[in-house]
């Protein structure tokens, strides 16, 4: 699968989505969470209920910017990126997370 990226770290209000990209025909919302420090969990525990709404607030946001594609497929996606010191970065996707 490849993705074609349209747009990074698009903001609307307070919020960010961080990339967003086509699938095919879909328009995929990415959100990318890291995390250096095991001891904080797991980067996609951080996509909280509350930070699922937001980010479908501002996919609005860039719809309602972008009218000719308010009919496109769309899914939420999460990339988990753990940085380990003496290993290179463990990265997760979780395909149609929300």
């Amino acid at each position: 699968m490849r993705f074609r990226v349209v747009e990074r770290g698009f903001r609307f209000g307070r919020g960010e989505i961080d990339v967003i990209a086509r699938d095919g025909p879909t328009l995929v919302f990415v959100e990318v969470k890291t995390r250096t420090d095991p001891d904080l969990g797991f980067p996609e525990e951080a996509v909280t209920p509350s930070k699922r709404r937001q980010i479908r607030k501002v996919a609005l946001g860039y719809l309602l910017e972008h009218p000719d594609l308010f009919d496109v497929p769309c899914r939420f996606d999460v990339v988990a990126v753990e940085f380990r010191s003496d290993n290179p970065p463990l990265i997760r996707h979780f395909r149609d997370a929300f």
